[in-house]
């Protein structure tokens, strides 16, 4: 489950940081053009700062996280639980074991793939699917199998095309927690450029075995430019990783109940545990791949 914290979250688990990006250096491009040097002022007049945005905080926190994990984490083993709202349908939860290797870059190139091996543990609806996807290999298809009468092949599917996206809010190929953390930087970049946002932190905060800090983001208002109402994003104090990730939309009605969109939680995370090729290989004899 993407905590897509890909919807989140998994597609967690949705314009883009290059735009933000793009928008700031022209901003940047056109006041230097425009003020080639600075007003002069009275030695005494007061500087007013500007003021920052309530999300600054949490961002750097974000950003900090990420560089964590790109320098520390190579891979890890984790049960997900995952519920996300499919068109307007809030599933019930799946139970997932994930084995996940992060990419790694080494001047400008791949040198280590991404790669997801998933195996479903319960709804009974999709319990024994098994689903491997390795970046740059088996033609960007994911490689799955299913069971009972489906059970008697190998099914290669786009990761994004109709089959492999029925019933989920997000593809395979954004899960895990280093993809979570890139989509919650991407999205509070965004936000950046809107004012109405309250954020707050809290200590101690418990999910399952883990002691948490918890980042909480309200969006006040309903706007068309916010993604949810409210956010939140649990980061582990001894593993320095999100192990949880929940957002909500807006009441149907005022003073109604929140709509959860969706969660992911992270349980039993086994970091660096030394994963191999052999990991993300359906002809693995510990695996039911036909």
């Amino acid at each position: 489950m993407k905590i897509r914290c890909r919807s989140a979250i998994r597609r967690l688990l949705c314009g883009t940081l290059k735009g933000v990006i793009a928008v700031q250096l022209f901003s940047c491009i056109a006041f230097a053009q425009e003020s080639p040097a600075p007003p002069t002022t009275p030695a005494s007049a007061p500087r007013v700062a500007r003021p920052s945005h309530a999300l600054e905080p949490a961002l750097e926190r974000a950003r900090e996280g990420l560089a964590y994990i790109r320098e520390n984490v190579d891979d890890y083993t984790a049960t997900i639980i995952k519920r996300e709202r499919i068109k307007g349908k809030l599933k019930e939860h799946e139970f997932m074991f994930a084995k996940i290797r992060n990419r790694k870059v080494q001047d400008g190139k791949v040198v280590v793939p991404f790669a997801v091996y998933m195996k479903f543990l319960k709804p009974d609806s999709v319990k024994g699917r098994e689903v491997i996807w390795v970046e740059g290999k088996n033609e960007g298809k994911l490689i799955a199998h299913e069971t009972g009468l489906l059970g008697f092949k190998r099914f290669h599917l786009p990761p994004d095309g109709l089959i492999s996206m029925m019933g989920q809010r997000y593809p395979i190929t954004d899960i895990g927690i280093e993809n979570l953390v890139v989509e919650l930087i991407e999205r509070g970049n965004r936000d950046l450029e809107y004012p109405e946002c309250d954020v707050k932190f809290y200590k101690k905060a418990k999910v399952d075995e883990y002691i948490c800090m918890v980042i909480d983001v309200i969006h006040p208002t309903k706007r068309d430019h916010f993604d949810y109402y409210r956010a939140r994003i649990y980061i582990d104090d001894a593993l320095q990783v999100p192990v949880r990730y929940a957002s909500w939309s807006w009441p149907e009605t005022p003073g109604g109940e929140l709509l959860l969109e969706e969660e992911y939680t992270y349980r039993n995370i086994k970091l660096n545990v030394g994963l191999t090729d052999k990991d993300f290989d359906p002809d693995n004899p510990a695996y039911a791949f036909p």
